[in-house]
């Protein structure tokens, strides 16, 4: 699988990464662990999960203790997910931390990304000196901002993060022109998230209060004509998330343990023809609505 550099980090990340909120729904260990063997198998090195995502930590920990070296650990805090503190307390951010890496079974994960937090919380400045303590106690190698719109646009300009994960793909584009660009000039390592968009081209009709809802809807605007073919437009989905300028990984979920090789034989491919990735771009600029925000 191809790798890229990631930013200023020295570290080369595949351009498909694993992401496991899947697994705080997957109940079943030996499936899980199938599935993580299964993608480094196939050349994955990037494994991102966060501390709100159920037992996810515990089933990457307790599946891949023996494979650390193998791969690049990610995963994201802010959240008190059980913890007895208000989101983005600094007592709740080390101890969210420290429960991390036991889950974990590691002494120290690549990256800690701020999960989703606000520009307001950012300004206050506490939050990331918990991450640059963090780092300088060898928890975490290095600290990144995972989040969407003008609040990701703010994290990049504070110039102290090395990494940033944001929603890049069919149905989610206003990154690429307000902040990925800002991220590039700093040498930023990117991460693309949600880089399928749910796949919520899927589905024949969708409640409000569905998750994939908002992509839904913008993609029934948006009509690319990829879209009535499901492996294609898996196939276009991906490939244009990972031929965004910036881009070095795009992180996946999923249940299904032998999808990896299905999405590591995509990416043979390489990056999407320019004609295709200006098109879609191009339809993007031409039906977007001014609310049509990054997702977070």
């Amino acid at each position: 699988m191809e790798q890229r550099l990631f930013g200023q980090t020295g570290m080369n990340v595949s351009t498909l990464g694993l992401g496991g909120a899947a697994f705080g729904q997957e109940q079943d260990f030996k499936r899980i662990e199938k599935m993580l063997h299964n993608a480094l198998d196939v050349g994955l090195n990037v494994i991102d999960t966060a501390e709100c995502y159920a037992q996810s930590e515990e089933f990457i920990g307790k599946a891949l203790a023996s494979r650390r070296d193998d791969f690049y650990l990610f995963t994201k805090c802010g959240h008190a997910a059980g913890l007895d503190y208000p989101d983005w307390d600094p007592v709740l951010l080390e101890k969210s931390i420290d429960r991390s890496l036991k889950r974990l079974n590691t002494e120290y994960v690549d990256v800690i990304h701020l999960h989703s937090c606000s520009e307001e919380v950012l300004r206050q400045g506490v939050v990331i000196e918990v991450l640059e303590r963090a780092k300088a106690q060898g928890k975490t190698r290095f600290i990144g901002y995972s989040g969407d719109t003008t609040d990701a646009l703010y994290a990049v300009q504070m110039e102290v993060f090395d990494s940033l994960m944001i929603s890049v793909n069919i149905a989610d584009q206003e990154a690429i022109d307000l902040i990925l660009p800002e991220a590039q000039r700093r040498n930023m390592g990117i991460i693309a998230k949600r880089p399928i968009a749910n796949v919520a081209w899927r589905y024949d009709t969708l409640p409000e209060t569905a998750y994939p809802y908002v992509y839904w809807e913008r993609l029934r605007e948006l009509n690319y004509d990829f879209l009535d073919n499901m492996e294609e437009s898996i196939d276009i989905a991906l490939r244009f998330a990972l031929s965004t300028p910036g881009v070095a990984t795009a992180i996946v979920g999923t249940n299904q343990p032998d999808r990896w090789a299905q999405n590591a034989e995509i990416l043979k491919s390489g990056p999407l023809a320019q004609d295709v990735y200006e098109e879609i771009r191009a339809r993007w600029k031409e039906v977007e609505h001014e609310d049509w925000v990054g997702r977070t």
